[in-house]
């Protein structure tokens, strides 16, 4: 458990800048912007940082609309400290908004943040606490360009949480804490054929559009050979322009999912050999384009049982389940209440990681990527309860800091988690 008088100063930091974080949240949710074009956003941020007094570099990493905040202590002996991570991601989605709530992303890791540095602060503890902003998430692998860039080197724990439908968790349940999320490989893949006029002479012609739907119902047969738990789907890019006209460059993109980054990549290859026999029974030309990969969310299970003890009034035993614990955080259950990916997966492959999930009340039951949730999304409960998931982190963030027998069991746990990883568990 948090030390009170610091559980204090972390909750008393982020009540005395609700006002502010709430402006900060309204004018992401107000004005969404796109992958890598969320320059209002990245601003909102950047401005409020500093009229609070905190140095902030932006952009960051060589991305336009990333930024970087941080506030630190030094030791005795002028060392760094542990370095804690709070992710801030804030794009939308084309023509429905925030409809992934990323604006209570935002708000939950700034309201997160604050409380760390203030408690630094009051404390004068050694260490590190960045805020950093993370563009592009949906489907721009912002973060794996972060990666790159080394934001995440010598990171001791990167923590942030995710708004989904309320509708789909149990009753006195709003929030879970060790959500597993699927690894996802992605392709482009072009067909090209031969164009020709298609009443006067379509034998002429080799019909890319033709590859494109064999290969689709390829795809949709191997659907029957999948694990339950896998998922592929793809959407036509380029069919064809006239009907008069042989389509002879046609372009889908894929998805491809499945719970690790090594079944995604196995699953991936029966996937091009869809693409492969299309091509080959159609007599076009084939080749593919590797999209950026999300890696599986592979949550530090200590860093997630901190996180409940944080939320709930009783904390679980080790060994609980999920018919044993108490309060409003649930371990893992229900594990289909987020079967999607991000790139906070290939985070996680980098450092230890938390991806908690809360519950949002939306119209009818809507989930992440529908209108419904993104009115849900710009709700003051919905504000709250980010806030309240923000203050957990908050004090998990600062218990990787303070502890060092705790964040030397993150350390190893994670250690083993990667050696797994790279079996394929």
């Amino acid at each position: 458990m948090t030390d009170p008088t610091i559980a204090t100063t972390i909750a008393d930091a982020i009540q005395t800048n609700k006002d502010e974080i709430a402006l900060v949240n309204k004018h992401i949710h107000s004005n969404p912007e796109l992958a890598y074009l969320e320059f209002t956003a990245h601003s909102t941020l950047v401005h409020s940082l500093r009229r609070l007094g905190f140095t902030v570099t932006s952009p960051a990493y060589g991305l336009p609309t990333s930024f970087e905040a941080e506030y630190s202590n030094p030791g005795p002996n002028g060392e760094q400290g542990r370095l804690i991570i709070f992710n801030a991601e804030y794009d939308a989605l084309p023509e429905i908004g925030h409809a992934c709530g990323h604006n209570l992303i935002a708000s939950a890791s700034l309201a997160a943040f604050l409380g760390v540095a203030a408690a630094m602060k009051s404390s004068g503890q050694p260490g590190r606490v960045r805020l950093l902003g993370t563009p592009a998430e949906e489907g721009g692998g912002g973060k794996l360009k972060l990666i790159d860039a080394g934001a995440y080197r010598d990171c001791s724990a990167c923590l942030m949480v995710h708004p989904g439908p309320q509708a789909k968790l149990p009753r006195g349940i709003t929030a879970v804490s060790h959500v597993r999320m699927l690894a996802n490989v992605k392709y482009r893949v072009y067909f090209s054929g031969r164009e020709a006029h298609a009443s006067i002479s379509p034998w002429e012609g080799i019909n890319a559009l033709d590859a494109v739907c064999l290969s689709y119902n390829a795809v949709s047969m191997l659907r029957q050979q999948m694990r339950p738990e896998e998922r592929v789907h793809g959407v036509f890019r380029e069919a064809g322009t006239r009907p008069n006209i042989t389509p002879a460059d046609c372009c889908v993109e894929y998805y491809v999912r499945s719970t690790t980054r090594k079944g995604a990549e196995e699953l991936g290859k029966r996937v091009l050999k869809c693409f492969e026999g299309a091509a080959l029974a159609t007599g076009c030309a084939w080749r593919k384009e590797d999209m950026s990969p999300y890696y599986d969310v592979r949550p530090s299970k200590k860093l997630c049982r901190a996180w409940m003890e944080a939320m709930n009034s009783s904390p679980p035993t080790a060994t609980a389940t999920a018919t044993e614990e108490t309060g409003k955080v649930a371990w893992e259950d229900p594990k289909d209440f987020f079967q999607g990916s991000t790139d906070m997966g290939n985070v996680c492959y980098e450092c230890p990681g938390f991806h908690g999930v809360f519950g949002i009340e939306t119209e009818e039951g809507a989930a992440n990527h529908t209108k419904g949730f993104t009115k849900g999304a710009g709700t003051k409960e919905s504000f709250e309860r980010a806030l309240e998931c923000g203050r957990a982190m908050a004090e998990v963030g600062w218990r990787v800091l303070v502890d060092e027998e705790f964040a030397e069991e993150v350390r190893r746990e994670w250690e083993g988690d990667m050696k797994d990883a790279a079996e394929g568990r």
